[in-house]
């Protein structure tokens, strides 16, 4: 079959996006591997698939690099606001359901704003802490992040025994002062540092937030791709609601490829 995509960016977290509300594309991991592959496909961190839905304004779905279905992306959600509108799918405001509920979005101007899912557990550990924002994070706050080697202690993280059989992102993170972030994230699926993540930069403030308790909302987080902005609204012990991540989220190129039968 011919599909039709396009390809949007959010802080350098990139993606093949599909309306799929009359193409009848069918995933499978193989052909989102080859999509997703940045040397033989168009290339992209992840494919998004936006859906007809009977009750909100569209679906999505998130594949990973590696071809499998996964969990929520933040900069995916957020892309996928910016992909709907441009199709007519929604308005400058929308609900949509992901792998994790219903979320909200708007688009302001340039930025795109998505609601995340409440988080009601942080847990401490070691060496970082442990939190799901719609995907599963490990958050290690450390210094001279802008040269650590994300990519090498990332992997280890990942595989450990500590967080089987689904395995985790690994975010490194440096605090620059009290309302500023530098994220640098490994990306399960991807298995490799992305330039962005949504998710992470969420985990990363919501992280910030509990380890220091008197961190103020909003939260900038730098990220190698660009900036985001992480708002919260803190309930105490370990409970944030009202979650929302802001940032660009812009369309690169349009494209037709050819998904052999």
């Amino acid at each position: 079959m011919r599909l039709f995509f396009s390809k949007y960016q959010g802080t350098g977290n990139d993606f093949v996006m599909v309306d799929n509300r009359k193409q009848g594309f069918i995933p499978d991991e193989k052909t989102v591997e080859a999509l997703c592959h940045r040397r033989t496909g168009v290339g992209a961190d992840g494919l998004i698939i936006v859906e007809s839905h009977d009750t909100y304004d569209f679906a999505m779905r998130y594949f990973n690099a590696d071809g499998g279905e996964s969990t929520m992306c933040g900069n995916g959600g957020r892309c996928a606001i910016a992909f709907a509108h441009a199709q007519g799918i929604c308005s400058l405001q929308t609900r949509f359901l992901a792998a994790d509920g219903l979320h909200e979005g708007m688009i302001d101007g340039k930025r795109v704003l998505l609601k995340m899912q409440d988080v009601d557990k942080i847990s401490k550990r070691d060496t970082g802490y442990f939190l799901d924002t719609g995907s599963p994070h490990f958050v290690i706050f450390t210094s001279g992040v802008k040269d650590f080697p994300v990519l090498e202690e990332g992997r280890k993280i990942r595989y450990s025994k500590e967080f089987t059989p689904g395995g985790t992102n690994v975010n490194f993170v440096e605090i620059l002062n009290q309302t500023t972030l530098f994220n640098r994230t490994y990306e399960r699926g991807v298995e490799d540092e992305t330039l962005s993540c949504g998710t992470g930069s969420v985990a990363a403030a919501l992280g910030f937030a509990y380890s220091r308790q008197n961190v103020s909302s909003p939260v900038t987080v730098l990220t190698r791709g660009g900036t985001l902005q992480v708002s919260f609204e803190a309930k105490g012990n370990g409970t944030y609601a009202d979650v929302w991540l802001q940032g660009p989220a812009t369309p690169v190129f349009n494209g037709t490829v050819t998904i052999p039968e």
